[in-house]
């Protein structure tokens, strides 16, 4: 269908330059959505928009339009209002496109013309500390994002950009030694709340100790340098962290591995290399003994151009050689065509920063995209960054753990909890623009009714309840064929037309990387079925009518499952 509606936006076109010249071929002619179902499937305004520049009423030029134009059998066009191309397609190509959609296992989602390697960055916790709120929105976009990448047949790298290096690691091995735990089994064992207790004893002596802030910084060097004890305690410390890090994602449903780990570790020794090639390119300039790198069009509040520290005075490396030496990574070693980094807004100037100075000196060739995916905060009922009563940030941990409270009244088995519970978090923050902060309303979040993931979920086990009742198992109907009769209610073209638009919002989110897209499309996917369901009886029909009925919601059922399963959600058969 959607190929469709693309041929008939350039049939448009070609009825533009046959009535009015070629002046006018790039003019858009884009056929939208109808705003109302009595304005037909699609809608455009072209008439409107053509008047000033011919001179002419919209509907003189709507009805010349309307008389270059042939769609064949694929429905009517009719001219509306003040100027208004109104485009209905016939029940037969509606039922043409379910049966396609139900034929095809990618649900009628074509292969990309150029598929792309694509790398996504995104979680990025830090060893020895607790994952917390501020992680939530990474993790689950970034997951979301990288499914639809994939399921648009893309090739897809996830890459978690694990803080596991740095001056905290020279205070946590110090303060582990000075307790006398030299053994890294017992270090590995430690429990994320037992780590971070440590980090507080740590971070508490590190203030008011100079003799123990002066060790830890030694530490550091020896760590650097690779000393073998303080590697052993390291190494102990980050395995101990992953174990939590790989609890926490299995129980979110996120699709992240200890494959996928990518530290900053894994740079340590290229960053002398990467300051040595900057300085050899002459694109380091020394500032009150740093080294830094000037990007062009980059001021501070003075109007003074501003310094990327790439070498502090101390001779430590700045977080910039760390994100230079990774895209040269993914650029030479990953070999990616797209690079997407799903981290917190309030660091786009930086990640702008360092994706210019990557391509002034050519380690980020034109041809490789970079695309730094900020997003807002999460906030609480009283509007402010959500925290807890006593002010600290709220871990991931206890986030969750309130998700399944709100909802376990409902319901008995603990799997449907958690998926319930993941489906009202995940949903929430998916559906919010990305840039826009949210308030976290567990109430609101995980009602039945309204725009919410359970909502979603219970429209999926709704209609597999019609199937199992309609005597279909799932994925076979009326013989293991799909039986698609002429769709003569209004609802049932209304729902089959829905239906048709999984294959451009996929397409849309996978260019865009804006997820709510998608979950405004499964919206308004399960209200046209709520809408079908309420005019359409599907076991109490009859012959023909029973079997599109039922294929109808078998097609609903597979849509709104891979839909759902986009954003990580479950879909579950029952609730």
């Amino acid at each position: 269908m959607h190929e469709h509606t693309l041929a008939l936006s350039a049939h448009l076109r070609s009825a533009v330059v046959a009535c009015f010249g070629d002046a006018y071929a790039q003019i858009d002619t884009e056929l939208r959505p109808a705003t109302r179902p009595e304005f037909g499937h699609l809608q455009s305004n072209l008439p409107l928009r053509l008047a000033g520049p011919l001179g002419l009423a919209p509907r003189e030029i709507g009805a010349r339009l309307l008389e270059a134009l042939d769609i064949g059998g694929l429905g009517s066009v009719e001219l509306a209002g003040a100027g208004f191309l109104n485009v209905t397609w016939s029940p037969e190509h509606l039922a043409d496109a379910v049966r396609e959609l139900l034929a095809d296992r990618h649900l009628s989602v074509p292969a990309p013309e150029t598929p792309q390697r694509v790398v996504v960055d995104y979680s990025s916790p830090n060893v020895a500390k607790q994952m917390h709120v501020g992680h939530l929105r990474s993790t689950v976009i970034g997951d979301a994002l990288a499914r639809v990448l994939t399921y648009a047949g893309h090739e897809v790298v996830r890459q978690n950009h694990l803080g596991d290096w740095g001056t905290q690691f020279g205070m946590l091995v110090e303060e582990l030694l000075g307790e006398d735990i030299r053994d890294p089994d017992a270090v590995g064992a430690l429990d994320m709340s037992e780590l971070l207790a440590l980090y507080q004893r740590a971070k508490a002596r590190f203030d008011d100790d100079p003799g123990f802030a002066d060790a830890a910084r030694r530490r550091v060097v020896e760590l650097q340098s690779g000393d073998p004890t303080t590697l052993a305690l390291w190494q102990a410390l980050v395995d101990a962290s992953m174990t939590e890090f790989d609890a926490t994602y299995s129980r979110l449903g996120v699709l992240l591995t200890d494959d996928d780990f990518d530290g900053e570790s894994r740079y340590n020794d290229r960053l002398p290399g990467i300051v040595a090639d900057l300085q050899t390119l002459g694109a380091l300039t020394e500032s009150d003994g740093a080294q830094v790198a000037y990007a062009d069009g980059f001021t501070g509040r003075d109007g003074a151009p501003l310094p990327l520290i790439v070498r502090k005075a101390d001779g430590g490396f700045g977080y910039a050689a760390t994100d230079l030496a990774t895209i040269r990574h993914r650029v030479d070693d990953l070999a990616v065509d797209r690079a997407v980094y799903v981290v917190d807004h309030r660091q786009s100037q930086h990640f702008e920063m360092v994706f210019a100075v990557a391509r002034a000196v050519g380690w980020l060739p034109g041809s490789v995209e970079v695309q730094h995916i900020g997003f807002g905060t999460v906030l609480g009922p009283d509007g402010r960054p959500f925290k807890t009563r006593s002010g600290e940030t709220v871990t991931l941990t206890t986030l969750l753990d309130d998700a399944e409270a709100a909802v376990a009244e409902r319901y008995d088995n603990p799997e449907v909890v958690r998926a319930v519970a993941n489906a009202a978090v995940k949903y929430a923050d998916l559906s919010n623009h990305l840039a826009r902060d949210y308030v976290f309303d567990l109430g609101r979040m995980s009602a039945t009714t309204g725009e919410t993931g359970p909502y979603l979920q219970y429209a999926h086990a709704r209609v597999c309840n019609v199937l199992a009742k309609g005597g279909q198992t799932t994925g076979q109907i009326i013989g293991k064929t799909y039986a698609v009769g002429t769709l003569h209610h209004p609802a049932e073209q209304r729902l089959a037309l829905a239906l048709t638009g999984f294959a451009p919002v996929v397409a849309k989110v996978a260019d865009t990387l804006e997820p709510h897209h998608l979950t405004a499309y499964l919206y308004g996917l399960a209200t046209a079925l709520t809408a079908f369901y309420e005019t359409c009886p599907v076991l109490r029909s009859e012959g023909e009518v029973r079997q599109t009925r039922l294929a109808l919601c078998e097609a609903t059922r597979q849509v709104m499952s891979a839909g759902l399963g986009l954003l990580g959600i479950e879909a579950p058969e029952r609730m």
